[in-house]
C-alpha cells in the first residue's frame, strides 16, 4: 500500500506537522485492537517518534519509540513487536536496512516505512523488500492507522490486509 499525502491543507496551530488530521473518538474508520503486540516506532527525530507513540497509545495500542535501529535491536521488546513504524533516513542504519536485518535474522516484522524525502527508488526497494506501507511525511493519522492495521493483520496471519 502506498499512500499519497494531501498537500493542499494548512497545518493546524499547536499540532506536530507529522500528524495533521485529528480523529474523533467515535470514528470507526480504523478499528485497532486495544491489547496485543507492541508497535515499535524507530525515528531519530524524537518529536516524530513521540507523536506517533502518543497516537498509538491514544487508541489503546501498546507502543514504544526508539531513537535508532541499534537501540531497537537491543531492546527486549523486539520479540513482542507486531508492527514496526520506521523512518527511512537515519544515521548509521536506515529504516530499510533495519527491516532487511530483521528479515535476514528470521524476525519478519510487518513494517511501515516513513520518510520526509520520498523517492521512487526508495519506494521500489521498500516494496521489493516486503514493506507493508510506504508513507511520505507529512501524512494523515488515518493513513498511518490504516497501515498499522494492515501490519497487525499480517502479523496475525490474516489475509484481509490491503
Amino acid at each position: 500500500m502506498v499512500v499519497t499525502p494531501r498537500l493542499d491543507r494548512k497545518e493546524p496551530r499547536g499540532r506536530h506537522p507529522l500528524l495533521r488530521k485529528k480523529l474523533s473518538r467515535g470514528d470507526g474508520s480504523c478499528q485497532v485492537p486495544n491489547r496485543g503486540p507492541i508497535i515499535a516506532i524507530v525515528d531519530d527525530d524524537e518529536a516524530v517518534g513521540n507523536a506517533i507513540e502518543v497516537l498509538m497509545r491514544s487508541i489503546g495500542l501498546v507502543a514504544r519509540a526508539f531513537s535508532s535501529g541499534e537501540e531497537f535491536l537491543r531492546s527486549p521488546e523486539l520479540s513482542r513487536t507486531g508492527c514496526l513504524v520506521v523512518d527511512f533516513n537515519m544515521p548509521k542504519m536506515s529504516g530499510l536496512d533495519l527491516h532487511n536485518i530483521l528479515c535476514r535474522s528470521g524476525k519478519e516484522i510487518p513494517t511501515v516505512l516513513i520518510t520526509a524525502y520520498p523517492s521512487d527508488d526508495v519506494r521500489a526497494r521498500a516494496i521489493q523488500a516486503g514493506v507493508i506501507c510506504y508513507l511520505p511525511k507529512p501524512f494523515d493519522e488515518s493513513d498511518l492507522l490504516n497501515c498499522v492495521q494492515a501490519a497487525l493483520d499480517r502479523a496475525k496471519g490474516n489475509s484481509g490486509a490491503p
